[in-house]
């Protein structure tokens, strides 16, 4: 699946992402297909986890989305975003929702992480949003990543090098995620980083 995390340190705040694509047993390599797991909306990255049908799909729907309804740069403003886009998925792009009987939500199938100038957030796939003070991670290979985050974050110098370290530890001990990785940094706006 994928190795995907957001880190925030020192005024920065970094997302990166693996390069692997998986059908079953059937491994496609980033010499294969470009394979990008993360895109820009306006000022914002995002990286998402889940079938590779989400990536074209939530990209073109927040395009879409007029610049009133497109803000991603609070925990509120995220799931604001997330909730007008639910109903988009559902008639414009045939998202199915269901996933259980007993489930307290529809589901929107997919997880994301979104790094900009206000910070690093997580939504998943009932909408619900975090904003992370230090650093996540999600996909296949987010233990590994959280792991080697969590172990290097004092160290490092910057949250690039400490987003790069959580990726590589996925694309090493998680069968779904593999190098080339891609690592995007933006500076915080002045309120300050971690």
């Amino acid at each position: 699946m994928t190795t995907v995390v957001v880190v925030r340190k020192g005024g920065t705040v970094a997302i990166a992402a693996d390069t692997l694509v998986t059908f079953g047993d059937t491994r496609l390599g980033h010499g294969y297909e470009a394979n990008l797991k993360m895109f820009r909306v306006g000022d914002s990255w995002i990286g998402m986890a889940g079938t590779t049908a989400h990536f074209p799909v939530v990209r073109r729907a927040l395009a879409s989305l007029p610049p009133d309804e497109l803000k991603l740069h609070s925990r509120d403003e995220v799931f604001d975003t997330f909730l007008k886009l639910h109903p988009k998925l559902k008639e414009h792009f045939f998202l199915n929702t269901k996933e259980e009987d007993a489930d307290p939500y529809e589901s929107s199938q997919f997880t994301a992480l979104i790094a900009n100038h206000a910070g690093i957030f997580g939504v998943y796939s009932y909408r619900e949003v975090f904003e992370f003070d230090r650093f996540w991670g999600i996909g296949t290979g987010r233990a590994f990543a959280l792991g080697a985050m969590y172990a290097g974050y004092d160290k490092a110098k910057s949250a690039r090098e400490v987003a790069e370290l959580g990726v590589r530890a996925g694309c090493e001990f998680d069968k779904n995620s593999s190098a080339p990785f891609h690592a995007h940094t933006i500076k915080l706006k002045s309120k300050g980083g971690a």
